[in-house]
């Protein structure tokens, strides 16, 4: 009796061991901001990334494309997310075809042009539509919470850590700029609530 009693203990412990990295995984996740509580695939590999792991830092969000006049703004997008990353700041890039026809690759060409033309290593996300009638999920938040909707690639929206839309920048505005930087930093100086 004893010796089964040890057996069904030794199985629960076990169990409870298995389970108690997810609980508290769980229980240690902030709550996330219907902002962010979408999903959308990776740029590299179209793996499925939830927007809530960003829950809690200050984002650029930025629609982007590889050929036009304004793709240059990826050293600056680069420049910002190396310099405030490790204080809490990312910079999640979307690609879209939707202004001038000017990202018409697949997403492994639009990755490839990234790594090897300006060496992102802030997140970016499979090519989407930001404007028109039927906008990805997360832009469709944006446009409707600031009332401006993307008029060209690298338009930018700044959320503060608690996953509100603080600003929107237009493409001439870039990111190095001190009208963002100066945002960013101020951000960044606030806690999440």
């Amino acid at each position: 009796m004893f010796r089964l009693m040890s057996l069904c203990l030794s199985g629960w412990l076990f169990v409870f061991l298995l389970l108690a990295p997810s609980i508290q995984a769980a229980n240690a996740a902030p709550n996330c901001s219907p902002l962010l509580s979408h999903t959308f695939p990776r740029l590299q590999d179209e793996a499925p990334q939830n927007l809530c792991q960003y829950q809690g830092k200050v984002i650029l969000v930025v629609n982007t494309a590889s050929f036009c006049s304004f793709t240059s703004q990826y050293e600056g997008l680069e420049k910002i997310y190396a310099k405030y990353k490790d204080k809490g700041f990312v910079v999640l890039g979307f690609p879209s075809n939707d202004f001038g026809q000017q990202e018409p690759g697949s997403n492994k060409e639009i990755a490839d042009f990234c790594k090897n033309t300006y060496d992102v290593k802030f997140p970016m996300f499979a090519k989407s539509t930001v404007s028109g009638n039927n906008p990805n999920p997360l832009f469709k938040m944006l446009i409707g919470k600031t009332g401006t909707t993307p008029k060209w690639n690298f338009y930018k929206y700044l959320i503060d850590r608690n996953g509100n839309v603080i600003d929107s920048f237009g493409s001439m505005t870039k990111p190095t700029s001190s009208s963002i930087t100066e945002a960013i930093e101020k951000l960044l100086g606030e806690k999440a609530q």
